[in-house]
């Protein structure tokens, strides 16, 4: 008796020829992005690395689903986002992207818990199963005996695994990190890189957005920005700006 051979699973980003061009008058145009190719699987922990102006800023939107690209092609997991209408495209931003930002954006009249919660609610998740969830994302970034505490309550790093277990509590294929050690002194930035490190072993695919080569480091593999276009390498290959750990 034969079987079929299992189909590997889709990848979680999958761009092509993806560009992004701006208006910036009646006439000027700005190539934000040209045509780029990228392939990032699932369990994957990547940065995406560039000065101020080289269009990280811009893909990352694109492969968050919050723009539209110019040209080309995206699939998340496998979704072609073209074919989506605006509901189906928050539905996808919902179940499929987690999103952390430098600047933590807890609500801060809302605990831990309830901040973590939240993203539930617009999914209609009844109460009980939400809090249990929740819970569990926050045992999962080791925080359970912060529960009941309000942000201003907590530590930078603290609000920063806050907002890490938000992003996982609807448990998506993909998580994309916005400079998210920026706020953090320098021993608390590895902490939470240790922990996206963590997420990754556990088959999350991390997608980390940087300025500093020294958060890159901490990464699988590297994709650099530079002028619109990606390129691929290793920090020692000198891809990154020599200023970029300082910008």
């Amino acid at each position: 008796m034969s079987t079929a051979p299992a189909q590997a699973a889709p990848a979680v980003i999958l761009t092509r020829a993806l560009g992004k061009v701006y208006s910036a008058g009646s006439e000027a145009e700005v190539i934000a992005l040209k045509s780029v190719d990228v392939c990032i699987n699932r369990g994957e922990f990547v940065a995406i690395m560039g000065p101020s102006g080289s269009g990280k800023s811009t893909l990352m939107n694109l492969v968050g689903c919050l723009d539209t690209p110019t040209s080309g092609s995206y699939h998340c997991d496998g979704v072609d986002v073209a074919t989506l209408d605006a509901e189906a495209l928050a539905t996808l931003r919902r179940d499929k992207i987690g999103f952390v930002f430098q600047g933590f954006n807890l609500l801060p009249r809302m605990s831990a818990l309830e901040n973590v919660a939240m993203p539930m609610g617009y999914a209609n998740v009844p109460r009980e199963a939400r809090m249990r969830r929740a819970r569990e994302a926050m045992a999962a970034v080791g925080l359970q005996s912060r529960e009941g505490h309000l942000p201003s309550e907590l530590s930078g790093g603290q609000q920063q695994r806050v907002a890490i277990a938000r992003a996982l509590v609807n448990q998506p294929p993909l998580l994309l990190a916005d400079e998210p050690t920026g706020a953090l002194d320098s021993k608390t930035g590895e902490e939470i890189l240790a922990l996206f490190k963590r997420l990754r072993d556990d088959g999350h695919t991390v997608v980390l957005i940087t300025h500093d080569a020294e958060v890159a480091a901490h990464c699988d593999r590297v994709l650099v920005m530079k002028d619109g276009e990606l390129h691929e390498g290793t920090l020692q290959e000198g891809l990154h700006p020599p200023q970029a750990a300082h910008a």
